[in-house]
């Protein structure tokens, strides 16, 4: 008997290299989801300070970082219920499960960063013409605050992301409103010290800017796993010449790599064994292969297409 279509999962195995075992990635997400209810309460508490301490001291930074942190809170709760998604267990209509959830979680949380960016620079430009007056002791005082906040929301974040997007857009979130903290901090002490009231909207341009650059990065990032392009660190040409260079392997075609979501890399390949293997010895190659694929790369979820000889096809995508 022949080897010609043999699909085989591997087996749950931990690699520096990218991916990590189910057990180990369920732990992961229970950490990671009470460091997004941290950040959560924390935000959503002080959201409603900063807004009155804006008003009370007429600040646009103030303002500015609140319409930031309000995006940071909307951007918290879609990265929680894309996190809850993702748990769900896998369907008959949903065969890999909502994984990708938190890919699009990420990528609405970077539209919310640049639509909250639009909003600050527009209103910076308007202010920079006439200068409104600040409070500058009272501006000092609530960013102070919120810079407390916001590090106190971003460590544990940063503790937990991983490779997750989800997890990096929320982080993202937190340090550019730690950004806009410390551009409200310098504004405040410019209008305590020389009564330099365009400071603030100039400040709050600073931070609009931070954060266009980190949300363009993460939209970036979410959009490459949505069109399912090969994961960041993972070289097909690399994986396919490790896997071409093992005994029994006489070539290997059709790679295909990509994100199931962010931390969890998959592979598709047909392989042509040497000889004309037994069903049961073209079998144990399959599994070997798997097990190197998880163990040099991080993928745990591996199709391979066992050959005894090449296909009729080659261009075949």
């Amino acid at each position: 008997m022949t080897a010609r279509h043999i699909h085989r999962r591997a087996g749950p195995v931990t690699s520096p290299a990218g991916g990590t075992a189910p057990a180990e990635r369920a732990t992961d997400r229970a950490a990671q989801r009470r460091a997004l209810w941290i950040a959560l309460v924390a935000n959503g508490l002080f959201l409603a300070v900063e807004v009155a301490g804006g008003i009370a001291f007429n600040s646009l930074v103030l303002l500015a970082d609140a319409a930031h942190m309000a995006s940071d809170v909307a951007g918290l709760a879609i990265a929680l219920v894309a996190h809850s998604l993702i748990a769900r267990p896998a369907s008959r209509r949903h065969t890999y499960g909502l994984q990708r959830a938190e890919v699009l979680g990420a990528q609405a949380n970077a539209v919310l960063l640049i639509a909250a960016a639009a909003w600050i620079s527009f209103e910076a430009v308007r202010r920079l013409g006439s200068p409104a007056a600040v409070e500058g002791v009272g501006l000092l005082a609530v960013s102070a605050a919120g810079l407390l906040v916001n590090v106190v929301s971003a460590v544990p974040l940063w503790r937990v992301q991983g490779r997750s997007l989800n997890l990096r857009g929320a982080f993202v979130h937190m340090a550019s409103d730690a950004a806009g903290s410390v551009a409200a901090i310098g504004a405040g002490a410019a209008v305590v010290a020389f009564g330099a009231d365009r400071a603030d909207p100039m400040a709050s341009i600073v931070v609009a800017v931070l954060v266009v650059a980190a949300a363009g990065r993460l939209l970036g990032d979410a959009t490459h796993v949505l069109l399912e392009g090969a994961p960041r660190g993972l070289d097909p040409d690399e994986i396919s010449a490790a896997l071409a260079g093992q005994h029994g392997v006489d070539a290997v075609h059709h790679v295909h790599v990509w994100d199931l979501a962010s931390d969890t890399p998959a592979l598709s390949a047909h392989v042509v064994l040497s000889d004309e293997p037994s069903l049961h010895d073209a079998q144990q190659r399959g599994d070997a292969l798997k097990a190197l694929l998880a163990e040099r790369f991080g993928i745990a979820h591996a199709t391979l297409e066992l050959e005894c000889h090449g296909c009729d096809r080659p261009d075949d995508p």
